[in-house]
């Protein structure tokens, strides 16, 4: 019960995440899996491929493909709509965060 429910949390966090990076630079599904293990996000082939494609689906992310060094890699960008969903998101976030440091003192 406690594994799925901080699964499901921290799946929030990985699509935030996510937004983040593909504002700033695109993004794809390797690099994404690195970046979040930095975080102590253990995330498989299985899990981020699907993510992205449904947020793409979701209009968050856009997609291009480009070749380089043979391989086809997917490419993704937050969208305008994904980079409203950011900026509400890391709002509520920014005091979610405020009030839970305002508890511990």
């Amino acid at each position: 019960m406690k594994d799925k429910m901080l699964r499901k949390l921290f799946l929030g966090f990985i699509e935030i995440h996510i937004l983040h990076h593909a504002d700033k630079a695109p993004i794809y599904g390797v690099w994404m899996m690195k970046e979040l293990e930095e975080h102590g996000y253990k995330i498989s082939p299985g899990t981020i491929y699907p993510l992205l494609r449904k947020m793409e689906k979701q209009r968050l992310l856009i997609k291009e493909e480009r070749i380089e060094k043979g391989k086809q890699l997917k490419y993704y960008t937050t969208t305008q709509l994904g980079k409203e969903i950011l900026k509400e998101a890391t709002l509520k976030a920014a005091e979610l965060f405020h009030e839970i440091s305002e508890m511990e003192d």
